[in-house]
């Protein structure tokens, strides 16, 4: 509950970044008194994801007069900015009013596709990315509020894949949705799975565990020289194959030891040439691994 004097601390400085709702009672009014246990399963639902507050218009009219309320109850929705407050007219039912309140909570994930992925988790590569592989067509609530969490959004990239993009799903060994997964690394080669119960706090804990070693920092190049930009994407660090261009050839073949094996094609290379290259990769691998020979693939 809050008062006419802490509105603004509470509500106003944060909304540009946090959604809120604001249930303004009357301490006499019979009608508010049915409701308090549906904004209760609303401010239970929401929890950590918006604020959800109360107001008494008993000991503060003249503040509920100057937001335009009229009788009571009333729940007021603030928006991120730049939209406006407006007054929820559905009915008062704790699962209406909060899927409308989440509707509003922003999302600054990004749904991936196999041929964005790459360059997505190349991108800012001193930030962990957070992955969820689902069979809904959209990121739920709990995903939206993650990304747009005040610290997280600065310093964890969160990413959406659903499960008909079945070659991202194979790459990443996912066998049930939901799966959450944090990629760490250079090139991405830190895996971590959550193993936990898919609600909002135990992500969010889970999520802070990895979002302390990223701020989009700069980091230094492969070969340990100069620093590059953070925001720089190299998709190549990533693929198996990858195409040799000049941008990629320090990365995937001049800079240390081995030998590079590049398969010559005209025009793209297809999935089965890039299945075959990574069976032979493995075989070759694992026959030369003991004699020192590092062999590195590409086309």
């Amino acid at each position: 509950q809050i008062t006419m004097s802490n509105f603004d601390g509470v509500i106003s400085k944060f909304r540009d970044s946090a959604v809120s709702s604001l249930w303004f009672f009357k301490e006499d009014s019979s009608a508010d008194a049915s409701f308090l246990s549906e904004y209760n399963k609303v401010a239970s639902d929401l929890k950590g994801m918006a604020k959800v507050c109360a107001i008494s218009c008993t000991d503060w009219p003249v503040f509920c007069n100057k937001q335009g309320v009229k009788e009571t109850p009333t729940v007021m929705i603030y928006p991120t900015n730049p939209m406006p407050p407006f007054a929820f007219e559905g009915k008062l039912e704790a699962k209406a009013v909060a899927a409308k309140v989440a509707r509003f909570i922003p999302d600054f994930g990004t749904k991936l596709a196999k041929d964005t992925i790459d360059t997505w988790l190349t991108t800012d590569p001193s930030k962990p990315k957070a992955l969820l592989f689902s069979n809904k067509k959209s990121p739920p609530t709990i995903w939206k509020a993650l990304s747009s969490e005040t610290v997280f959004k600065r310093t964890v990239k969160f990413g959406f894949v659903t499960e008909d993009e079945a070659d991202i799903i194979k790459k990443y060994n996912v066998k049930k949705f939901p799966t959450v997964m944090i990629v760490r690394g250079s090139k991405a080669e830190i895996k971590e799975m959550y193993k936990g119960e898919m609600k909002f706090s135990g992500l969010k804990e889970w999520v802070n565990l990895h979002s302390e070693s990223g701020m989009g920092d700069k980091v230094v190049g492969a070969g340990g020289g100069k620093e590059e930009s953070a925001e720089e994407a190299k998709p190549w660090l990533v693929q198996e194959i990858p195409e040799l261009t000049a941008k990629s050839h320090n990365d995937i073949c001049f800079k240390g030891e081995g030998l590079c094996v590049i398969y010559l094609k005209d025009g793209e290379i297809t999935q089965a040439e890039t299945e075959m290259l990574t069976g032979l990769s493995k075989r070759f691998t694992s026959q030369l691994s003991d004699r020192g020979a590092k062999m590195k693939w590409m086309w």
